[in-house]
């Protein structure tokens, strides 16, 4: 996170993470990605630094921050990993932060601190296989007999299945949708093979099952039936989130290429005096400007908004799209090198891909936003700012 303005304590905190990155990150990412594999015990240590429970109160175990320090921890991490990124987004937004602001004093305190602590992992169980971008058309169901509920289903493409205690669950009920707290320890619960990705290789992705798991009403978020409620409430702040991780990705590119641009010659010249290369860091630079600028704007209105999905949707939009293209042309200005893996580049550009599927797709955001856009027109009758 680049803004002269940040509090003191959001200053103090990106440098401290900036270091940890630096020095524990940075070593090990290009190995996650290459071997796939999930860096349990980092996961912990962001845990023990307070990182995991980063909008939750200190009084369960949380640091008490907000979602601009969110923001800075998943841009600085997706800067050398947008994989330990995206696993970090999925607990610490998706699944914990959303936890605490829906769920009772007993949920609250019996499973958020150990997700705060790092000691339990989380997941936000939403997709199916037959459900994706429509998330209300999911199977998953949960009969209420003798005072419980009994779940049956199963979720995919579910970030950090393979290693989560914890899982955020939303399933369809008599009255709606409904949204429980589900263990890996339940009885009928299950987990599928972890799937192998094209990129964000080490932020492990899987299939879950359910078989009649039995859940008292302490395992309810809310109330039966305000789990469309609570979904919608938590997808914005996810966007956001997701944005400033494809922004880590996308400073990392340019930062790549820039560099790369300064010290490679062709002809006697440095690449970056030739006017196509100058055309290609002038617009990845622009790119990536717009995309903080958005990002940071969207993340003020969407605090005050919670269900603010034009400006959610805008800055993940163009962060995504941006982290991409940026990416693509970070490793055309490296060339060969570029298509090598020793150097790093193309992980960027396969990571940033999901950008535009992830959390929703570039279409389902285009339609958001046109819908969104439309409404406010009609309402208003000027362009919202």
């Amino acid at each position: 996170m680049e803004e002269s303005r940040l509090p003191e304590t959001h200053e103090i905190l990106k440098n401290t993470v900036r270091e940890f990155v630096s020095r524990k990150v940075a070593p090990v990412a290009a190995a996650m990605d290459e071997n796939d594999e999930f860096p349990v015990d980092l996961f912990r240590e962001m845990g023990k630094m307070g990182l995991l429970g980063i909008t939750i109160p200190e009084e369960f175990g949380g640091s008490g921050m907000d979602y601009l320090a969110q923001a800075i921890v998943t841009e600085e991490i997706a800067y050398e990993s947008a994989s330990l990124a995206l696993s970090y987004a999925a607990h610490s937004n998706l699944c914990l932060d959303n936890l605490y602001r829906n769920g009772s004093r007993e949920i609250r305190e019996k499973f958020v601190p150990k997700l705060c602590s790092g000691e339990w992992i989380g997941s936000l169980a939403m997709t199916e296989p037959g459900s994706g971008s429509d998330a209300l058309a999911m199977k998953s169901h949960a009969v209420k007999e003798n005072g419980r509920y009994y779940l049956d289903g199963s979720k995919t493409l579910i970030t950090n299945a393979p290693y989560s205690d914890l899982f955020l669950t939303y399933a369809r009920t008599d009255d709606g949708h409904s949204a429980f707290a589900v263990l890996a320890t339940d009885p009928g619960f299950s987990r599928g093979n972890k799937f192998s990705k094209m990129g964000m290789r080490g932020s492990p992705t899987g299939t879950i099952f359910f078989d009649r798991i039995e859940l008292d009403h302490s395992r309810i978020l809310g109330k039966i039936g305000d789990g469309k409620h609570i979904m919608l409430s938590g997808l914005n702040s996810e966007r956001i989130i997701l944005a400033f991780l494809f922004i880590g990705v996308a400073r990392k590119a340019l930062d790549t290429a820039l560099k790369y641009s300064m010290e490679r010659k062709q002809s006697g010249r440095h690449l970056y005096e030739f006017q196509l290369i100058e055309e290609k860091l002038a617009y990845m630079y622009v790119r990536y400007r717009t995309s903080r600028l958005i990002s940071q704007d969207a993340l003020a209105k969407v605090e005050a908004d919670p269900l603010d999905s034009l400006s959610a949707a805008s800055a993940v939009l163009h962060a995504s799209e941006s982290a991409e293209y940026i990416a693509r042309e970070a490793i055309q200005i490296h060339g060969g090198y570029g298509y090598v893996k020793d150097f790093g580049v193309e992980r960027l550009l396969r990571d940033a891909i999901l950008g535009q599927i992830g959390g929703g797709t570039t279409e389902i955001r285009k339609h958001l936003i046109s819908t969104a856009l439309v409404k406010s027109y009609k309402r208003d009758g000027v362009i919202p700012e």
